[in-house]
């Protein structure tokens, strides 16, 4: 008989989010995330950010029980690893110079970002029912139907973390740098909880920027222009085109966001007089401010910080949300008060043989992550008694 998890389920895959019907999908993903929303992941997909051509081919799964869609995932089939944050070039390397292929893999993600949040779009009932092996098994299953040789799944939330763990599992941790709220009323108010050298470093760093004869303008989705929203993408592709590489994103995809969902998207534009000069990009969603996209055509002394990180916790605070989060990499966050954060990722191989190497090399990864989260932790800005 099978078991009670897996009665009258099956899995399909799904090549566009347009073949999942909008109310369902917000029936299963609610709409705190923004990440999530049926109209962001439409725009990647009618944008052609996720496309074939680009190698994110949107595969999302679809699970029924009794013919009725009892869950979904984001998903997409790869030809390459870029844009993930959860690096496996060196898997990838492994299996092309034994002569097999790594690609193309499955991969469950919001494309383009490192954010936490739910993967598992669940109904209470399935996710009541399923355990780590089943859902593994049924995942294992599909990624074969697909012709994947791997399936990864990056950035759960601690509800999903409890539903993927099981004894098999490859389970990789990583560490981010996250701001959080403490009902403070003003930046000031924040400030006022960090050690005195901390404080006296991020007002000078703010003044500097002053002095320079810049100023900051905030602009919700709702009152972007058309050439705001140019600039922005003009200072973005400049992060990227330093780097000798192209955006990811196109200016289609912000001009779809910015009409479909105005209410969760902010821009924060630096000025030199009144020349613009940088930008920043945050999302909105639940509690959080998500720090996405930032660029600039010069350098100005601490222009970065000032825009990504000092704006955006006055914006959080302002919006009154309880964290914000700005991405990965991050030890320059540390000393600015955003606290270390253990991130997860899981993974499935088809080829058994690689298994001990890469279980060896996340169990030894892990244990530096844990090592480095907790020396992080021991390094934070904060008064003793001003941390939770």
């Amino acid at each position: 008989m099978p078991e009670p998890g897996t009665r009258n389920l099956t899995l399909e895959k799904v090549s566009s989010i347009r073949d999942i019907d909008a109310t369902e999908w917000a029936r299963l993903a609610g709409d705190q995330n923004p990440f999530l929303h049926y109209q962001f992941l439409l725009a990647l997909e009618e944008s052609r950010c996720t496309a074939p051509e680009t190698g994110w081919a949107p595969s999302h799964l679809v699970f029924r029980q009794n013919g009725c869609i009892a869950g979904l995932i984001p998903a997409y089939l790869k030809n390459h690893s870029m844009g993930e944050y959860v690096f496996d070039w060196a898997w990838a390397d492994a299996w092309q110079r034994h002569g097999l292929d790594y690609y193309p893999k499955l991969l469950m993600a919001i494309p383009f970002t490192p954010c936490q949040g739910p993967r598992l779009l669940f109904q209470e009932s399935l996710r009541a029912e399923l355990h780590g092996e089943q859902l593994a098994s049924l995942l294992d299953d599909n990624m074969a139907q697909l012709g994947a040789h791997s399936w990864h799944l990056l950035f759960p939330d601690q509800r999903d973390q409890a539903l993927l763990s099981h004894e098999q599992e490859l389970h990789r941790l990583g560490c981010q740098f996250h701001w959080f709220n403490r009902d403070y009323q003003s930046f000031e108010d924040f400030l006022a909880t960090l050690t005195s050298r901390k404080r006296k470093s991020i007002r000078k760093e703010r003044r500097q920027v002053l002095e320079q004869g810049i100023h900051f303008r905030v602009y919700p989705g709702s009152e972007l222009t058309d050439d705001q929203l140019r600039q922005f993408f003009t200072f973005y592709s400049a992060t990227y085109l330093k780097r000798g590489q192209r955006p990811y994103l196109n200016p289609d995809f912000f001009r779809m966001v910015r009409e479909r969902l105005p209410e969760k998207l902010h821009i924060i534009m630096a000025y030199q007089q009144e020349e613009p000069i940088a930008a920043a990009l945050f999302l909105s969603g639940g509690d959080t401010l998500y720090g996405r996209y930032w660029g600039c055509l010069e350098e100005f002394a601490h222009l970065h910080f000032e825009t990504c990180y000092y704006q955006g916790i006055e914006l959080a605070i302002q919006l009154g949300l309880t964290r914000f989060d700005a991405g990965a990499q991050g030890e320059h966050k540390l000393v600015r008060g955003f606290e270390p954060v253990l991130t997860h990722s899981w993974h499935s191989i088809d080829q058994p043989g690689f298994r001990p190497a890469i279980e060896a090399f996340i169990t030894d990864e892990a244990e530096q992550v844990a090592a480095y989260y907790d020396q992080a932790t021991k390094l934070l800005p904060y008064r003793q008694s001003d941390t939770g």
